[in-house]
């Protein structure tokens, strides 16, 4: 299962709309083939796999990060019929699919089909992987990370509003990995205007998965290649799977405001700014309201500056 979550990893944000799924199928005890969703979201994790296995499917194991689905399709065959078809004698799931047209049926159909089914292998892990496709089953709108850049007194710009660069290099890499696994990467007007980001992934061999651009605010006067979101109601009704704000003040006090935050991460540098600019309100009425909120993860250091990263508490 875990060569089934690193390969889900490395497809997410290509797979959209469909989620990004690893499987791996072992006969004998020999790993017989691997395969990811593809980017656009088709052929599915299992029918790749399956394509790759060839006759040394029957009677393997197939060990997949989300339940097979169990619909069929414009776009192809449901993944619990092909793991039947091919003779498949066990299936290992990591995560069930709360998808309706699935469901837990896609398991109920393969053991019905005399497939021997475990669920909820590293389930904790594969749910993290597929954030954005369960944020869009269970609420009706894209998984929202929100990335700001920190000092150790809580300011994102000096009090003119320059923020470059408040972290080192290292830390400024993973925040261009961050955009390789997003579909879409927004940021305010006023940061549009003042700054005229790129918003691309400047990494060697990964520049190619830079993600849609998007400016929420005030239209007018925007590159074709950039969509605009003249409100959070807009943003929150985009295809995408994972979105990530990048900036500015205002864009992040309106989405923490509106509570469409799901994924907070704070890359603090240990410096101290003093009389900097934080953030605006985000209608907060009573502290008893802040708490209890978010979840912190284990800190990640990078250099001299450090990942805090918070989920959402729903």
């Amino acid at each position: 299962m875990g060569a089934a979550l690193a390969l889900a990893s490395r497809g997410i944000g290509l797979s959209t709309p469909n989620p990004s799924v690893g499987c791996v199928l072992v006969n004998d005890g020999r790993v017989v083939a691997r395969g990811r969703t593809s980017a656009g979201g088709r052929p599915h994790a299992e029918a790749a796999a399956l394509t790759a296995a060839g006759p040394a499917a029957r009677g393997a194991t197939a060990y997949v990060t989300l339940e097979p689905c169990a619909h069929h399709s414009q776009r192809g065959p449901s993944c619990a019929g092909v793991l039947i078809a091919a003779g498949i004698a066990r299936v290992v799931v990591a995560a069930l699919d709360p998808d309706p047209r699935t469901n837990g049926e896609g398991a109920a159909r393969l053991r019905a089909a005399g497939i021997s089914v475990v669920t909820g292998v590293r389930a904790a892990e594969a749910e993290a992987g597929l954030a954005g496709f369960l944020t869009r089953q269970r609420h009706g709108r894209p998984h929202i990370t929100l990335k700001l850049a920190v000092s150790l007194d809580g300011a994102i710009a000096l009090a003119d509003g320059r923020s470059r660069w408040i972290t080192g290099e290292r830390m400024r890499a993973a925040a261009h990995l961050l955009r390789a696994r997003c579909d879409l990467i927004v940021v305010g007007r006023g940061t549009w205007d003042a700054d005229k980001p790129a918003l691309d992934v400047r990494l060697p061999g990964l520049a190619a998965r830079s993600p849609r651009i998007g400016v929420v605010g005030r239209a007018g006067g925007l590159p074709a290649h950039v969509s605009h979101f003249a409100d959070l109601v807009a943003l929150a009704g985009d295809s995408a799977l994972n979105i990530l704000a990048e900036g500015g003040m205002g864009l992040a006090a309106s989405l923490l405001g509106a509570d469409l935050v799901d994924e907070l991460l704070l890359h603090r540098a240990p410096i101290l700014i003093g009389g900097g600019r934080g953030l605006g309100d985000i209608s907060l009425d009573d502290l008893a309201d802040a708490h209890g909120r978010w979840q912190a993860a284990p800190i990640v250091t990078l250099g001299a500056d450090r990942i805090e990263r918070y989920t959402r508490t729903r």
